[in-house]
């Protein structure tokens, strides 16, 4: 429609029925003249109004349901951050207090032995690929480390330095098959040298084929050749097993090392010997050993009128008096041949 003269009046127009029709209907309340046309208009405008609200309610429901689910998610979202942040903060007490320990024993190892040692934590493992068992350490030629120097924890021979950086250094394991460290029994100073056989015992060959070794004895590193690559007195292991020298020259047996290969964390590189070698004394103590007991005998004499006496002479009681009269009798003498004393006339006549 052109916009013109007539047609602004004819929406005049419109508009101010429109306003009558409003001021009349409510005026008349429910005896409106347009009540009848307003019910005919809800009659057909009705249904379609219904099937509108029926397919816009779902809409707007689920708009509504995503705008709480988005809060609800960020009321989620900050629970699981609280939540992971406690157990953060738990399990790093936990592995705090477990690397204080492990420092604590090294630190005990270290000056019983009166080693000077240099702190480091291993930070990654050798490749699986490789068929080697060694691991990384944090601390390089910057700290003072250097090739071949002996590497322990609280518990005692971790291995030794192969290749250092100025940050980092390898260690080649105590378990692994290249490795080799000449070792020394404790009392007995048997040598030996141990080789490592991955998650087997360690083989330790000993120099002398006759040499007393059971299962529980402990060795220690001998040391070498002005401290490199081992330093005298780590603790290597336990014996576990024996194998019989049949007349070979030297003699292999097995031993269990006592640190836990797998679960490496806090080590200590040797970076000053001991002035004196250490011998036994970085072993940790054994628990004292418990005798038994002696059970007490006590001798028991029959005599001729049947009163048991003890070695003090003091009467204890009388076989007559026993169930079974005279067979009792004579079982308890009999079984008394070792111990009675009967007079020399006894069974006579």
């Amino acid at each position: 429609m052109r916009d013109t003269r007539e047609s602004r009046l004819l929406l005049v127009l419109l508009i101010a029925i429109a306003f009558a029709l409003i001021t009349v209907d409510i005026r008349g309340g429910e005896g409106s003249p347009v009540d009848g046309a307003r019910q005919a208009a809800a009659t057909v405008f009705g249904p379609v109004e219904n099937g509108v609200a029926a397919a816009v309610d779902p809409v707007g429901n689920a708009i509504g349901a995503v705008r709480d689910s988005g809060n609800r998610h960020d009321r989620i979202a900050t629970l699981e951050k609280e939540n992971a942040a406690l157990k953060a903060k738990l399990g790093s007490d936990d592995r705090t207090n477990s690397r204080v320990r492990q420092l604590d024993a090294m630190l005990k190892k270290a000056g019983a032995g009166q080693y000077g040692i240099k702190g480091a934590e291993v930070i990654a493992i050798g490749a699986a690929q490789g068929f080697s068992w060694t691991v990384t350490i944090d601390a390089g030629s910057d700290d003072g480390i250097r090739r071949d120097m002996t590497v322990l924890n609280g518990e005692g021979l971790v291995g030794r330095v192969t290749t250092v950086g100025p940050s980092t250094a390898t260690v080649l394991l105590a378990n692994d098959p290249d490795f080799t460290v000449g070792t020394r029994m404790e009392k007995t100073d048997e040598l030996g040298f141990a080789t490592g056989q991955g998650s087997r015992p360690l083989s330790v060959q000993f120099l002398n084929g006759k040499a007393k070794v059971k299962a529980g004895d402990r060795l220690v590193t001998f040391g070498s050749s002005k401290d490199k690559p081992f330093v005298p007195g780590v603790p290597v292991g336990e014996v576990v097993r024996v194998d019989p020298s049949g007349g070979a020259l030297t003699r292999t047996v097995y031993v269990k090392p006592y640190v836990g290969f797998t679960k490496l964390d806090i080590v200590g590189v040797v970076v000053q010997a001991p002035r004196q070698d250490p011998r036994d004394t970085v072993l940790p103590k054994q628990p004292a050993k418990t005798k038994p007991k002696p059970t007490p005998t006590v001798t028991v004499t029959v005599q001729p009128n049947g009163d048991l006496v003890d070695g003090s002479g003091k009467v204890v009681g009388n076989i007559n008096e026993q169930p079974g009269g005279g067979d009792a009798a004579g079982d308890a003498a009999g079984n008394q041949q070792g111990n009675a004393q009967q007079p020399d006339d006894q069974g006579q006549g």
